[in-house]
């Protein structure tokens, strides 16, 4: 549950890097708070409403783990922007962050797997 609220309390850092673990579980608590909230929308008849309001508040902090990991990989934030490729833009986006960092410093600054624990 750290690794979510590490990613929320960055909600605007676009420099650094993140582990695949990082983003990794800050993705499945997204889904599952998003579900949770989807299931209340449902019972009380809000269209949606509160769904709405939780995707805007997590949408600078998903971009921004999200640029971090592309960091990770050397590659640039920009790398973001395939995703409005139809199909095709996702598919290359979730190989990337599938794929391990580089070892060692990269362009975007220390490995996270060498740093200490905060």
């Amino acid at each position: 549950m750290n690794w979510y609220f590490d990613v929320l309390k960055q909600y605007a850092v676009f420099h650094g890097r993140a582990r695949r673990k990082e983003y990794w579980y800050f993705v499945l608590f997204n889904l599952l708070v998003a579900l949770a909230i989807a299931a209340v929308d449902g019972l009380f008849g809000s269209n949606g409403m509160l769904g709405t309001l939780y995707s805007l508040a997590v949408l600078l902090p998903s971009i921004g783990v999200g640029v971090r990991r592309l960091h990770d990989t050397n590659r640039s934030g920009w790398w973001m922007l395939i995703i409005l490729l139809p199909l095709l833009g996702l598919i290359i986006l979730l190989i990337f962050m599938a794929m391990p960092g580089t070892s060692g410093k990269n362009d975007y600054g220390d490995d996270p797997l060498n740093a200490s624990p905060a």
